[in-house]
């Protein structure tokens, strides 16, 4: 127990990483919409992406490296692929999970100023993580993860008890829209329940966790780390779903494209089944869930990017010291996503569009992810001892055909359909 206790961490920050956007903005949205019609999409997304998430802390326990390094193994290619996709969805990303905070935040104190908001939460981010303390970071978020668990398992056995508020059957295909139906599915998948080369992620926590606490964990205790954050990621976002099933779905209620207003509602959603006395109690909460999301998604970034870019460029960074490398690359994806932000505040839609664009990229480049991933596990690079069960690798090939057919069918949709 002791040394399981050592371990415990990695899993838990990728939870609150995948629980922000995918799963209190997006799962309750599609329960919503959809009811229960969109949970298949919801099951089979947790399940085929489940091998590769768990190959990153799968690599780091076997190799002590990130599964980053593991890439170079590959060849350079296969890190400038890494690097583009990095590059690209960073800024989209930390531009999402850090305006919806500043949304929520505006609900729980009455901030009237978008921008300052969110100027606001850049710096408290900043100011967190500017020390590269692994160990402050792994409390946060344990600490909201707990508050996350008990009210959402809480409003989910209330809303349960009080049964659902539309005239329409949740399991009903005929009573949503087709065109929207699909055009919210894929982004839906794309980050469900986190985008994949967050996997990325994984393995750079695991290595934190052992050099913070100077223990190296067994296989079997990474594994158990892992799986217990990717479960409660799995049930939490059935339980989002349901929340916005059994409140919203066939009533007259549409969801704000308006940010604000917006993380207003889905607070209500809880005070409704709570009561109004809860209002104060759910919207810290609601703002805790996603301001952890947000601090984890700045730290997973830097990190990405800080052990990808001494990859490829090596000589020039030779002389940078790590904390040096991972503070620029901090303040890099702060501007870059504020400048973002700050672009997009006009348009009304904004938000929507800029949360469509990130779930979408991750969906378009999940295939390549989940190759490199399965490739990186194979025996030459991990001995035969964390060699994946033949279950698992029948599950890869799967994952594997499965997001390459989604992908297909968003750019035949997206480019061929317009």
């Amino acid at each position: 127990m002791k040394n399981l206790l050592k371990t415990l961490g990695p899993g838990i920050l990728f939870a609150s990483t995948a629980i922000g956007v995918s799963h209190l903005v997006q799962s309750t949205q599609a329960g919503a919409s959809f009811g229960f019609t969109i949970l298949w999409a919801v099951i089979l997304a947790n399940l085929f992406k489940y091998p590769f998430f768990e190959y990153g802390a799968r690599y780091a326990n076997a190799t002590g490296e990130s599964i980053i390094a593991g890439y170079n193994r590959l060849g350079k290619p296969a890190v400038w692929i890494f690097f583009f996709i990095t590059l690209v969805s960073m800024f989209l990303v930390s531009a999402v999970v850090a305006n919806v905070t500043a949304a929520f935040m505006q609900n729980l104190f009455g901030f009237e100023s978008a921008l300052g908001t969110v100027i606001l939460i850049f710096l408290v981010c900043i100011i967190i993580l500017i020390s590269n303390n692994f160990k402050l970071l792994d409390g946060l978020i344990k600490v909201i993860g707990i508050v996350l668990l008990l009210s959402t398992i809480l409003a989910f056995i209330l809303v349960i008890i009080k049964g659902p508020q539309g005239n329409l059957s949740l399991w009903d295909f005929d009573a949503v829209d087709e065109v929207k139906y699909f055009a919210f599915l894929i982004p839906f998948m794309g980050w469900m329940p986190t985008a994949l080369d967050l996997s990325a992620w994984s393995s750079l926590w695991t290595i934190e966790r052992i050099e913070q606490t100077g223990y190296h964990p067994t296989l079997k205790e990474t594994k158990f780390d892992f799986n217990l954050g990717y479960i409660l990621s799995a049930l939490l976002a059935i339980c989002f779903v349901t929340l916005g099933a059994l409140i919203m779905f066939g009533t007259s209620f549409e969801f704000s494209e308006n940010g604000v207003v917006f993380s207003g509602e889905i607070v209500s959603l809880y005070t409704d089944t709570f009561g109004p006395w809860s209002n104060l109690v759910i919207s810290a909460s609601a703002f805790s869930i996603m301001f952890g999301t947000c601090v984890a998604v700045f730290d997973g970034y830097s990190r990405a990017m800080s052990a990808t870019s001494r990859i490829l460029f090596e000589k020039k960074l030779r002389t940078t010291s790590k904390t040096k490398l991972y503070r620029s690359m901090l303040l890099l994806i702060s501007v870059g996503s504020f400048l973002l932000i700050y672009v997009f505040q006009g348009d009304p839609k904004g938000f929507k569009k800029l949360i469509i664009m990130a779930t979408s990229i991750s969906f378009v480049f999940a295939p390549l992810i989940a190759l490199f991933n399965l490739l990186l596990v194979r025996e030459k690079y991990v001995g035969a001892a964390y060699v994946p069960n033949k279950l698992m690798r029948i599950l890869s090939y799967f994952g594997i055909v499965f997001l390459s057919v989604f992908t297909l069918l968003y750019l035949f949709q997206s480019y061929i359909m317009g």
